[in-house]
């Protein structure tokens, strides 16, 4: 009798937690995603990294740092026979808007002639190429260098406003937008843009599991039904406070600095085949002109 009773005070209490499949529905596999990226900012490649790569935390980003494979032949095979593609989204993109010569004649006083190209360049500034350069903080070349960035002009619309993508580094991005706000003396925020924080909704957190039967499927109630699908929230990204300001304009030029970082993707194909995947991949779509 002693050890029956023993037994019933031992018996473990049913597990409430859910099972697998309930934990990885798709509302709650996006809420539990977005509070894992409170701090680090995920790639779009993220978890096809995780399950392949060592993650490390870089610059507020979480990024794929070397293959859990003990070889790196699968790499070299691709890069010297097919095509390999990398994840390079975390690179930051500052956008420019204004008139071409303005744009131009500040532009001049962060790069010089005798480290290569500028952003004069007749090739890079007709935007059928892209360009590579070092910069300098304002007029103060050879001293004070900012670091190398790549950049690319859009093409020529007939218009005097021209449209200019520099990308940099996230350990430079905050020096180089500090020299650029001040070239072109951008100080008034175009507009305020504030992004929500990532918490779950209180609809996700009060919704409540109901079991019509032992036979019936579980589903969960909200008020807006089976119907609602979650939104993925991000909060900016790794390089910037997402409760500040991320467009710049001048006053006296009409100038505008965009922070473009985490809107834009980038990805960079090595290999012989690379152009072939990309013409199988992109197709040009038919513009039409009204």
């Amino acid at each position: 009798k002693k050890q029956a009773e023993k037994a019933v005070h031992q018996k473990k209490e049913q597990s409430k937690t859910k099972c697998r499949k309930a934990r990885r529905r798709h509302i709650n596999l996006v809420a539990e995603f977005n509070h894992r990226q409170r701090k680090n900012i995920w790639l779009e490649t993220h978890i096809w990294h995780a399950k392949r790569f060592h993650m490390v935390k870089r610059w507020g980003y979480c990024l794929g740092n070397s293959p859990t494979e003990k070889s790196y032949r699968a790499c070299y095979r691709a890069m010297t026979k097919h095509c390999l593609l990398q994840d390079l989204s975390y690179y930051c993109c500052l956008e420019l808007k204004g008139k071409e010569n303005e744009l131009l004649k500040q532009l001049a006083r962060i790069c010089s002639i005798d480290t290569g190209l500028t952003f004069q360049e007749a090739s890079c500034l007709s935007g059928r190429f892209e360009g590579s350069l070092c910069l300098y903080r304002a007029d103060r070349y050879p001293e004070d260098m900012l670091g190398p960035v790549t950049f690319i002009w859009k093409p020529r619309d007939g218009s005097e406003n021209r449209q200019l993508w520099i990308w940099v580094h996230p350990a430079l991005k905050q020096d180089i937008l500090r020299e650029l706000k001040a070239i072109f003396q951008c100080t008034e925020p175009e507009e305020m843009y504030i992004t929500e924080p990532v918490t779950t909704s209180v609809q996700e957190e009060k919704q409540v599991e109901v079991g019509t039967s032992l036979g019936n499927k579980r589903k969960k109630e909200d008020k807006e039904g089976e119907k609602a699908v979650p939104v993925k929230k991000i909060i900016g990204d790794g390089t910037r406070d997402p409760f500040q300001s991320y467009s710049w304009v001048a006053q006296t030029t009409g100038i505008a600095i965009s922070d473009r970082s985490m809107e834009i993707l980038r990805y960079r194909l090595i290999g012989p085949l690379a152009h072939s995947v990309l013409t199988e991949t992109l197709k040009a779509a038919s513009v039409q002109t009204v």
